[in-house]
């Protein structure tokens, strides 16, 4: 009897200096995170990376890469402009992290709001999230998840092979360890 042949999705799109990126730049291990902000398991995937993040400091670096499913999330969009609004002025990761920890509130109003709580000139990033003035950006970030075989958020590859098992901290932790081992 045979057995079907496995094939592993790897990453199509390498991770350059343009990426979000958290972590040392010389890290032995990449996290991809192809994320959506108004998903709910990528809001708990979130508080898993961040703690992997932390307990493997020197080990793991992250980037982040927009996925937004506008037709199940239908503020996905605009919040993943907002980040990018944020990310022009440095403030990427402030925004990603309020994004994924205020999920419920990503209306246009409260998005206002948060972007108004980080001291962001609120007409400038409205005026941009309006003419879609980052989009480029994001189907940059969607086209690659898709010639890398995403189909779902929270995507995560760990040195460019898809990470098909949970996003619970022990498993991510378990996954990094593999990978920083030679």
């Amino acid at each position: 009897m045979t057995t079907p042949l496995q094939v592993t999705a790897r990453l199509r799109t390498p991770v350059t200096e343009h990426d979000h990126l958290r972590g040392p730049v010389d890290a032995p291990v990449t996290l991809v995170q192809y994320g959506d902000f108004q998903c709910p398991f990528c809001g708990l995937a979130h508080a898993n990376l961040r703690e992997v993040l932390r307990q493997r400091s020197e080990t793991v670096r992250l980037a982040y890469r927009h996925f937004p499913i506008a037709n199940l999330h239908p503020y996905a969009e605009r919040a993943a402009e907002a980040a990018e609004a944020a990310g022009r002025r440095g403030r990427f990761w402030e925004m990603h992290d309020w994004l994924y920890e205020h999920q419920d509130q990503l209306d246009p109003v409260h998005l206002t709001l948060g972007v108004e709580q980080f001291g962001l000139p609120v007409d400038e990033v409205e005026a941009e999230i309006a003419r879609h003035a980052h989009g480029d950006r994001i189907r940059h970030d969607f086209v690659g998840a898709i010639r890398s075989g995403v189909d779902a958020t929270p995507t995560l590859f760990v040195n460019g092979v898809r990470h098909d098992g949970d996003f619970d901290l022990a498993t991510l932790l378990t996954a990094v360890d593999a990978a920083a081992t030679p």
